[in-house]
């Protein structure tokens, strides 16, 4: 059953978790593109779309790390905690600075006018290399898992 958990949970970040980092880290570019009349606001929108289903769609990994986590008897481990902490750090920040900027953007690009749309658009650059660096640290702490007696 772990194995399986695993393996869920792996799948999970890698197919939902990829792909709205990459979303994130793209929209500013083609937003301040757009924003400067120099682009589409095509690949903004896309884009925008794209964080918001991946993000409800990457609530699994969290969800099937907790039951591999559990089914191993790792709860409690200091790496773990960790990884939890930073998983949650990305999901606020996802969730209450990321896709509202991105948000506001789209409607700034739809035609609702909004004098801070660039400015929103160049914060997000920050924001989301942030949420990428946040993912990263998550991942080495689920491959080293320091402390842990089943990590490298």
């Amino acid at each position: 059953m772990t194995a399986v958990l695993l393996s869920v949970h792996v799948l999970a970040a890698i197919v939902f978790v990829g792909p709205v980092t990459v979303a994130t880290s793209m929209f500013p570019r083609y937003a301040r593109a757009a924003l400067a009349g120099e682009g589409s606001a095509a690949p903004v929108t896309l884009l925008h779309r794209i964080s918001r289903v991946y993000a409800v769609l990457a609530i699994a990994v969290p969800v099937f790390g907790l039951g591999t986590a559990v089914a191993m008897g790792v709860l409690g481990d200091a790496w773990l905690i960790a990884s939890l902490v930073l998983t949650a750090a990305a999901a606020a920040l996802l969730g209450l600075r990321i896709l509202p900027a991105q948000a506001e953007v789209v409607a700034a690009l739809g035609g609702e006018s909004d004098s801070r749309a660039p400015v929103t658009a160049r914060r997000l650059s920050m924001t989301s290399g942030v949420f990428a660096l946040l993912w990263a640290v998550v991942v080495v702490l689920m491959i080293v898992r320091p402390g842990s007696t089943t990590g490298v």
